[in-house]
């Protein structure tokens, strides 16, 4: 693992809270002073499908630096993929970086030519548009293949983060974080299954 790891959550507008903010919050609950997840956008401030307002913590370009990328989904994602001056910004090296996707975010990388030949998961309303791209959509809320990783439903976020903090910080680091997050009195069931559906991939 990298001196320091650098996390870049891709939120743009349209953006789904639960993808972003969960994500995002898993990952820093880790308190490494050398791990750090980031909002990134392509402008100053992005609004969420409920009108949700937040500021950019990294513009676009940090997602070409950084040392994982989660791609977050919302409901303009379409647009954002159509969009050349957004997908002329991320070119990323899935050769050193940790690039994931959450629900319609796998257009996203479907787009930029990191899923072919691999199953991928998404959503159930982005399925026909990343099929129409060529990839094998499966249903299933996880799923990775070397440093390329998707997950499908927004409660699979949960999942997306675990398998981040597995990959970069352990297994007991994310099974910590894991403890912190879910309900009381339930983290053993929360925890066997989140590892149940990481595991076979680490």
């Amino acid at each position: 693992m990298p001196t320091v790891m650098r996390i870049a959550v891709l939120t743009f507008d349209g953006f789904n809270e639960i993808d972003s903010f969960v994500a995002s919050y898993m990952l820093n609950r880790a308190r490494r002073p050398d791990f750090k997840a980031e909002i990134t956008s392509p402008t100053p401030t992005v609004t969420s499908a409920n009108g949700v307002r937040v500021e950019r913590q990294q513009p676009l370009a940090f997602a070409r630096e950084a040392d994982v990328v989660i791609v977050g989904s919302g409901f303009q994602t379409r647009e954002v993929a159509a969009d050349p001056a957004i997908m002329g910004e991320l070119r990323f090296d899935v050769s050193r970086q940790i690039v994931a996707s959450q629900c319609s975010g796998a257009l996203i990388l479907a787009k930029l030519g990191l899923l072919r030949d691999v199953p991928v998961c998404t959503d159930i309303f982005t399925k026909p548009w990343v099929v129409e791209t060529g990839a094998q959509v499966v249903d299933q809320p996880f799923h990775a293949v070397g440093n390329v990783a998707t997950a499908g439903g927004c409660l699979g976020s949960h999942y997306l983060a675990t398998w981040i903090l597995s990959r970069t910080l352990g297994r007991d680091a994310a099974a910590e974080v894991l403890r912190y997050v879910t309900p009381v009195g339930q983290q053993a069931d929360w925890a066997a299954r989140a590892f149940a559906a990481i595991d076979p991939y680490l």
